[in-house]
């Protein structure tokens, strides 16, 4: 069994900053990619940023040179770095990582959540 708990959301003013961590346990053989997501009220959930366990980076535009992930492999924890933040990022934000597990199954799992909310 595999679990992520999120961590770091919270109410900031435009501009401002959040950093979002997401810690992995259970058991865990390897940690393929991590990634975050958010889905806003009446939107579709999206991608945010991802890293590979090579430290390959994906970014969507709307997020491109404000937000940075980072993982400590050491840890099992994916960390996000948001800056500059606009009302339009207010979401739950969601962490995601692709693990192998003991039994040697990868599977897809989901952290439970965390709120941000930018105020203008």
């Amino acid at each position: 069994q595999v679990q992520l708990v999120e961590s770091g959301g919270g109410l900031v003013q435009a501009g401002g900053s959040l950093r979002l961590s997401c810690a992995a346990s259970g058991s865990i053989v390897s940690i393929n990619t991590m990634g975050w997501y958010r889905q806003a009220p009446g939107k579709q959930r999206e991608l945010v940023a991802s890293i590979t366990s090579g430290n390959y980076r994906i970014y969507p535009d709307s997020v491109k040179g404000r937000f940075s992930i980072s993982r400590d492999n050491a840890k099992n924890t994916v960390y996000l770095q948001m800056n500059s933040l606009k009302p339009e990022d207010t979401a739950v934000y969601y962490c995601n990582a692709e693990v192998r597990s003991a039994d040697w199954r990868t599977g897809d799992y989901w952290g439970q959540g965390t709120q941000v909310t930018v105020s203008s």
